[in-house]
């Protein structure tokens, strides 16, 4: 057969052509996974997706300033600082604070809603170390 496997895939029938159609379908779960509802609404108030970026928001803008103040240079320099403290973390299991990254953008002297209501111990993170290590380097 000269024709090679991809010719084959190519003209199968799509499985979705035999799913029901209208509005008698039935939510496939192995194919779509569980249903969200909270993905499926919009943001309950205005100020919620502003809320959501407001940190993005925050760097966006510092930038342009300092671009304006100082030159091209700063701010490249100050994006390829945050990168490399990024990529600094602690092992999965345990809880990493990003002092780093708060001391670079200026937030490791306020007090904010996460340094009171995050609690390490009270996290969902914490979980089998051998475990988490094998799924974050890709063996499992």
């Amino acid at each position: 057969n000269s024709r090679g496997a991809a010719s084959l895939l190519k003209d199968s029938i799509p499985i979705t052509e035999f799913s029901a159609s209208g509005p008698f379908e039935g939510h496939d779960l192995l194919r779509r996974g569980f249903r969200s509802v909270k993905s499926e609404l919009l943001p309950s108030h205005p100020l919620e997706l502003s809320e959501k970026n407001f940190q993005l928001n925050q760097d966006k803008t510092n930038f342009a300033m300092l671009r304006n103040i100082q030159g091209l240079h700063a701010p490249l320099k100050l994006q390829m600082e945050f990168r490399a403290v990024k990529q600094v973390q602690r092992l999965p299991f345990l809880h990493s604070s990003n002092i780093a990254l708060d001391t670079l953008r200026g937030n490791d002297e306020c007090i904010s809603f996460e340094d009171i209501l995050n609690d390490p111990s009270q996290s969902e993170v914490m979980g089998e170390p051998h475990m988490m290590m094998e799924y974050k380097l890709g063996l499992l």
